[in-house]
């Protein structure tokens, strides 16, 4: 097949979903063609290595003062701030171009940021990856955000997101998102809307990079990742170290804690003045801080699709403690795959035992690993897409 992939930013290692989903329709034959908008210098970096396996890829150009300028622009508007960060009319006009110069089978946009450079894309078959439902994230938010200003903008942006999202569904002959949950609640934005519209695509894990952890492992080690630039990232954070923490040092004062992931606030920063607490930032590698770890911690307050964070320590059998929001997309056993709690005194509680028991330990990391293994194989996850597309592609040539 003859893809055109459309994102609002470059996939990475760090914007997992669709890096992987391109990296493997390349390596199963298909001519992938994406077109990304940029707005960091590493980005460009990033789409150096799309190119080498990739048909071709194409960059635009968006400072981040644009992104900016287009949310003052969109405030006294219906446009939700989340679909104006990304306009761009030099990412429309390539996109015109690159539809002009060559016939494709498919067209996939992803995430709510670029849907609106598909909405206006006609003669050929369009493929919305939405990931997660966001009005379903703003409602969380709302209600659920530690601090002000997270629920501030999940107020100011909530209907208008609702409409938004309702409105996009139409425009496209397919939507995916990454959990049932997400499928209900778009379904439920629109009740005119077909349940076969939309199509639950779950995220996975490139298990030949995140290999099982063999190695020794420190001891009284824990690790929360993720990009730390994320609300619900920051909120589960604050909650650990302000509510969980206590309770286990209170018991085990040698636990130390890794928090690893980019561009994490001050506020973070600040509590974490404990020497027993480590903010590293953006690393290189996430693996080593997993691999190395005794126990991944996710103690997400809320959350819409799936936490990429927990599949990966499961996949390099690090046994997880989470919360019921960070896995409830997840077809896992409290006991079996991981240990689920969330208030804190049971969260502290699983924590301590898994540190308590090696065995339980090694029972959790080997079926966690089998569990992704089955599940959420990037590999697997690509082959379900291209059934996706041969089966808008079908609808089309009916």
């Amino acid at each position: 097949m003859k893809i055109l992939y459309i994102t609002p930013y470059v996939p990475s290692l760090i914007r997992v979903r669709p890096y992987n989903l391109i990296k493997c329709l390349a390596r199963q034959g298909h001519r992938v063609t994406v077109l990304s908008l940029q707005s960091a210098e590493q980005e460009e970096k990033d789409a150096g290595e799309l190119r080498s396996y990739c048909h071709h890829v194409e960059t635009v150009r968006l400072p981040r003062q644009q992104s900016l300028l287009n949310c003052l622009r969109a405030l006294p508007t219906m446009t939700p701030l989340q679909a104006a960060y990304c306009h761009s009319l030099a990412m429309q006009r390539r996109i015109d171009r690159v539809l002009q110069e060559e016939q494709f089978d498919i067209v996939h946009i992803e995430h709510l940021r670029g849907a609106h450079f598909g909405t206006p894309v006609a003669g050929v078959p369009k493929v919305y990856d939405a990931v997660d439902c966001i009005s379903l994230l703003f409602e969380k938010t709302l209600h659920s955000a530690p601090n002000l200003a997270s629920r501030l903008m999940a107020w100011l942006d909530l209907g208008r997101t609702r409409r938004y999202e309702s409105q996009l569904i139409s425009h496209y002959d397919k939507v995916l998102v990454t959990s049932a949950q997400d499928k209900e609640a778009l379904l439920a934005l629109d009740g005119r809307v077909q349940e076969k519209k939309i199509t639950v695509l779950p995220n996975g894990v490139d298990l030949e990079y995140f290999t099982f952890a063999n190695g020794h492992r420190e001891p009284e080690t824990l690790v929360f990742s993720g990009k730390m630039s994320y609300h619900a990232n920051v909120a589960a954070a604050s909650h650990l170290l302000q509510e969980v923490m206590p309770l286990i040092w209170a018991r085990r004062p040698g636990v130390k804690l890794e928090i690893v992931g980019h561009n994490p606030p001050q506020a973070i920063r600040a509590l974490a003045r404990d020497g027993r607490v480590r903010v590293t930032g953006s690393v290189p590698d996430l693996r080593p801080y997993l691999a190395r770890a005794t126990v991944a911690v996710s103690p997400m307050p809320y959350s819409v699709g799936i936490q990429n964070k927990v599949l990966e320590a499961m996949a390099t059998g690090t046994p997880v403690v989470a919360s019921s929001q960070a896995c409830s997309a997840l077809t896992v056993s409290d006991g079996t795959h991981l240990l689920v709690a969330d208030d804190p005194t049971a969260f502290a509680e699983q924590v301590l035992h898994l540190l308590d028991d090696a065995a339980l330990r090694q029972a959790i990391a080997m079926n966690a690993r089998n569990y992704v293994e089955e599940k959420h194989d990037w590999r697997t996850i690509a082959h379900n897409l291209e059934n996706v597309y041969a089966e808008v592609m079908d609808q089309w040539q009916s």
